[in-house]
């Protein structure tokens, strides 16, 4: 049976993702608008062994009421998986079974170095006053993987 919050999240399910730049310590968070072909940073999740604070989570979903949910998966350079590249695919199957949503997986390779030479570059600039948190680079290496998500079409079945 479908209880009425259920059924008033589903109303309200945006034309977005939330897209996840998994990690051990710390899960960055973006949001990709698939109707403005947009993507922006959220947040930061602390998690500890890749497990994040679920009740944050929850508060996350119902604030963004996204109908789909993007992990990024980080391979190795020749393309390999790595014991992160495991953990990330069960975090996303958590994700799946816990929120009843779709759950796409995409390559993220270099995201995180990206995310961290494009803030040092603004600081130096002058365009980025205060100095890189760890937490700026993990929520915009998210924002580049749902750029990327969005640039290859959004959700595919």
């Amino acid at each position: 049976m479908t209880s009425r919050r259920d059924s008033e999240t589903a109303g309200r399910l945006t034309r977005g993702a939330l897209v996840f730049d998994f990690g051990d310590r710390r899960i960055g968070v973006a949001f990709a608008n698939l109707q403005l072909e947009t993507a922006a940073p959220v947040t930061t999740l602390s998690a500890q062994d890749g497990e994040p604070n679920w009740q944050q989570l929850d508060e996350l979903l119902a604030e963004w009421c996204p109908a789909m949910l993007v992990v990024g998966l980080p391979y190795n350079m020749n393309g390999s998986e790595s014991s992160v590249t495991v953990r990330a695919r069960a975090f996303a199957k958590r994700l799946r079974d816990r929120y009843d949503r779709p759950v796409e997986l995409l390559d993220e390779r270099l995201t995180s170095a990206e995310a961290s030479m494009l803030l040092r570059e603004q600081r130096r600039s002058g365009l980025r006053k205060r100095r890189v948190r760890r937490e700026d680079v993990d929520s915009l290496a998210a924002q580049l993987i749902a750029e990327s998500w969005l640039r290859r079409g959004g959700p595919h079945d």
